[in-house]
């Protein structure tokens, strides 16, 4: 069970609320997502693109920018090597389109995941070199690829890395020794000596911060009119905020402007490909009159873009972003769909395996769980890990078996991080990367179960730690709910990692029925009744079966029974909730979300 937590941070919450004309509760939440001072509050509510930190800022792009302007002066051919997730789709397509606008000679080259596998590889670099390819420039991976990048090096190719991700290292005795790799110019917030003032930037946005500051420069030497640059960057922007919400980014800071921004900019989006892709999932904004949302790119179409690279080739999200026919971006788009779909019911296949697996097996016990199905396939397996972490708030690797031996993904809780606690045992590793709250991996089948013994022998989480905390952000009755009150929550959107939904708690609320809904019976709408004998709708997105047991153990299976048949004198529940507004066949009203009960 959670542990509950009301957050007690201190501010003058009316003296806020006057300042910046919001309310007292309104100012409570944004005190409780640590943004303090008039600076920080300002920015949190009202920021725009031009805040956005000062590229130059990263390491090496000055050098970075350099590089690629004389390459373009000389025509030399240059080629993007991305990923294939939707942050390194989406950071392919800015360094094209881009470095294209740019007068660059370009293209680019997506890893496939079951033939390449992640990132920059020896593979990618020969066949660089076949096609006279001067220039590499990597996005959204390149930092750990020191051997391919010396072997590009070897050919006579230059080499430019922008990523995101950590920076391999090794323990000595006088700290850690970084191993950066042999490339022309780094850029990568995490670079030890890299002052730049928000680290939490993913691969896409490091790539358009790189356009933003080349095209800055070529228009001071007026090479490139600033009007038309400004449109090239308002369209690389809905990108690099679409793979912040995809690659699961702190939304806050620079990268809450960013999406906020995109969000904005995407809703009346000039990319076919992104509109056929709304259009066919069904959340086109100007057919649903509903804004787009974090939830919509997080949970709808990004998947989409993933699930090309999953069980296809990415290349085909590449071409739906690039695709100007609209006939064609449809097409494209109900391929992506239909792989998504076949995505989802492969990982419920697998998610269930991997629960019987666990608890029909001592390793139930285990602080850190290490998840061997060999027969899964490998691209679901992050996917996977990260259902298992929320079903038993412990870390957990899921491991597959492919035909050059066994790939892995991490997903990791707050109090672990797992790149760092992977690199005290490199050893069982053959390609190993990522960061605190997720990571890929590469071994032999012979060191699996070796791995899960010494994973956890080394693992220092205490039961503290694998509890899953719920930090409420006000006490509240749901009597005090109102329509204003749930506009002026509006203000802090867009809610993701970094910045949740406010939730609020109420104890002892009477529940009066409860109905299953939806197509496979994964809802919940209860009608419960607050202390002014107002009834609400209540929907609950959780297990049904842990809502049963729950109940049952406390109240009985007749009260069960009765809640779901609408008789009886219900029954009461301590709650976690969240309110909204919910318009269905023209009529708006109220709706709360529970989160939470005991």
């Amino acid at each position: 069970m959670a542990k509950w937590f009301v957050a007690a941070k201190k501010a003058d919450f009316e003296g806020i609320g006057r300042q910046f004309q919001i309310s007292p509760v309104l100012a409570r939440i944004i005190r409780n997502r640590d943004v303090v001072g008039e600076d920080a509050i300002r920015k949190y509510l009202y920021g725009t693109a031009e805040e956005f930190y000062d590229p130059v800022l990263l390491c090496g792009m000055e050098t970075a920018a350099a590089i690629l302007e004389q390459k373009i002066r000389e025509g030399k051919k240059i080629r993007v090597i991305g990923d294939y997730d939707a942050d390194g789709v989406c950071a392919t397509f800015i360094l094209k389109k881009g470095l294209s606008f740019c007068g660059a000679v370009a293209d680019s080259a997506i890893p496939h995941r079951m033939k390449d596998g992640y990132g920059l590889n020896e593979n990618l670099v020969l066949e660089a070199w076949e096609d006279g390819i001067d220039t590499i420039i990597t996005c959204d991976n390149g930092i750990a690829a020191g051997e391919q990048i010396a072997l590009a090096k070897q050919k006579g190719m230059t080499v430019i890395v922008t990523d995101h991700h950590e920076i391999p290292y090794e323990e000595s005795e006088n700290g850690r020794i970084y191993k950066l790799p042999p490339a022309d110019a780094l850029i990568d917030p995490k670079l030890p000596e890299c002052e730049y003032p928000f680290k939490e930037i993913c691969g896409a946005f490091v790539a358009y911060k790189l356009i933003s500051f080349l095209t800055g420069q070529l228009c001071k030497k007026e090479m490139l009119q600033k009007n038309a640059v400004e449109k090239l960057l308002e369209e690389l922007l809905e990108f690099a905020a679409f793979a912040t919400i995809c690659d699961v980014m702190p939304l806050q800071d620079e990268n809450r402007i960013l999406v906020r921004q995109g969000l904005a900019y995407m809703e009346k989006t000039k990319n076919t490909g992104l509109h056929a892709l709304m259009e066919v999932n069904g959340i086109l904004p100007a057919q649903t009159n509903k804004a787009l949302g974090s939830f919509q790119i997080g949970f709808v179409l990004g998947p989409c873009l993933n699930a090309s690279g999953r069980l296809d080739t990415a290349s085909r999200a590449l071409a739906l972003l690039e695709c100007s026919d609209y006939r064609e971006a449809v097409m494209l788009a109900a391929t992506l769909k239909q792989l998504n779909d076949s995505r989802k019911e492969m990982t419920e296949r697998c998610v269930q395996k991997a629960v019987d697996l666990i608890e029909n097996s001592p390793m139930h016990k285990d602080r850190v769980l290490v998840v061997f199905l060999p027969d899964c396939h490998e691209s679901i397996a992050g996917i996977i890990a990260g259902r298992l972490r929320e079903r038993y708030f412990k870390p957990v690797f899921v491991l597959t078996l492919g035909e050059e031996g066994v790939k892995g993904s991490a997903r990791s809780i707050e109090t672990y991080h797992v790149y760092e606690e992977m690199t005290k045992i490199k050893h069982f590793f053959t390609k190993y990367g990522g960061h605190k709250m997720a990571a890929g991996l590469s071994m032999t089948e012979e060191n699996v179960d070796a791995f899960r013994e010494e994973i956890n022998r080394i693992c220092t989480l205490t039961p503290e730690d694998m509890e899953e905390r719920v930090h409420i952000d006000v006490p509240m009755p749901v009597s005090y709910v109102t329509f204003s009150l749930v506009e002026e929550l509006s203000r802090l959107e867009p809610f993701g990692t970094g910045n949740p939904k406010p939730v609020f708690a109420q104890k002892d609320l009477l529940f009066l029925s409860a109905r299953v809904m939806g197509k496979t019976g994964n809802a919940l709408k209860c009608i419960v009744m607050d202390d002014q004998d107002k009834r609400w709708e209540m929907m609950y997105f959780g297990s049904r079966d842990v809502f049963d047991a729950h109940v049952t153990e406390k109240y009985g299976k007749k009260a069960l029974d009765q809640l779901y048949e609408a008789k009886g004198n219900g029954i009461r529940l301590h709650v976690v909730y969240y309110p909204g507004i919910n318009t269905w066949q023209g009529t708006t009203k109220l709706q709360l979300t529970m989160q939470h009960f005991q």
